[in-house]
């Protein structure tokens, strides 16, 4: 908890908001960070940021952290009014004319590019995370505020879409934003959210879970995990067994046929045949802590409904022999 607490203070929320400013046509009030704040995946790490001072201020009633919570979600509301487009806004380069785009059904994808931004719906996904995690913990209604007006953006974004065009959207690297419009519909009631959410299922890739087929061989590990997330999520709000079992099989397959005895799942970021883990000894690019962290998520979700002691045991090994050991290796 020190570590992260010292992690989380040393970090200046004016260069994580500063893509922000910048989108919306405001003076930046510092620099962005390097690495992928100044690669194209502007504003990802403001979302996580948010997230774990809600989780450190719940855990500790630190007023440093409710303090760093409020300046963000304050700045992120006047950027949201500057920037002015049906309750979006965004940290990456050029959102408008990525959302201006959409608008009109205008959809070029392939890998991890979306009309020319990388991730973009990732980011997305962060940013509304960050917001619900917020409030979650601290019932902070400014972020209620900030949160509500950015669903109703997406929502008018994705409603002018078909099925079709979002899902060749979905072929992109796309984050959790399932789960997200999911904790929308349980936090407001509004059933519109949980219907967006089914629709933000890529069919692809649930298909074949839905159905006990192991189809992950070589697929991108670090975009799949956070769907499935969603799909419990969706599974739980909806009573819909189709879903739960798609996220159990989900789970049983990684962690009981691709995954070694830190906890930890494939080879540069995509998955190793079941059968063969050579890659993944062999290579120095192995199990990375963010699919990890979110397996973890996916089991404790697994377990609220089903407390099955596998879960427990995963859960265990993965967070001290991944997690808490990559915080202070030495």
């Amino acid at each position: 908890l020190l570590l992260d607490k010292q992690w989380l203070f040393s970090l200046n929320p004016d260069r994580l908001l500063s893509g922000f400013r910048q989108e919306a046509g405001l003076a930046q009030k510092a620099s962005k960070y390097g690495g992928w704040e100044s690669r194209g995946v502007t504003g990802q790490t403001l979302g996580h940021y948010l997230s774990a001072l809600a989780m450190m201020y719940a855990s500790t009633d630190d007023e440093g952290a409710l303090e760093r919570i409020r300046y963000s979600v304050n700045e992120l509301d006047v950027c949201q009014q500057a920037f002015d487009f049906h309750g979006l806004f965004a940290a990456f380069p050029n959102a408008r004319k990525l959302f201006q785009e959409i608008y009109r059904g205008d959809i070029r994808t392939e890998g991890f590019d979306l009309n020319g931004s990388w991730v973009p719906f990732y980011t997305m996904h962060k940013l509304c995370a960050g917001l619900i995690d917020v409030y979650h913990y601290t019932s902070d209604r400014q972020a209620y505020k900030v949160l509500s007006q950015l669903a109703e953006g997406l929502y008018a974004l994705f409603t002018q879409l078909s099925d079709a065009q979002i899902q060749k959207i979905l072929i992109c690297e796309h984050g959790g934003i399932n789960e997200s419009m999911a904790e929308l519909y349980s936090l407001t009631g509004d059933r519109r959210f949980l219907e967006l959410s089914l629709r933000l299922n890529h069919k692809a890739f649930v298909e074949p879970l839905v159905t006990s087929k192991d189809e992950l061989k070589g697929k991108h590990a670090n975009t799949q995990i956070p769907k499935v997330i969603g799909y419990k999520r969706i599974a739980d709000l909806a009573q819909d067994q189709n879903w739960d079992h798609a996220a159990r099989f989900f789970w049983n397959t990684v962690v009981n046929h691709r995954s070694v005895c830190i906890g930890g799942n494939s080879v540069r970021e995509h998955f190793h045949p079941a059968d063969n883990f050579t890659s993944m000894l062999n290579d120095v690019q192995g199990p990375e802590t963010c699919n990890t962290y979110n397996m973890l998520r996916l089991t404790k979700m697994l377990y609220q409904t089903s407390p099955d002691i596998r879960f427990a045991d995963y859960y265990e090994r993965a967070l001290y022999n991944h997690i808490l050991a990559s915080q202070q290796p030495t």
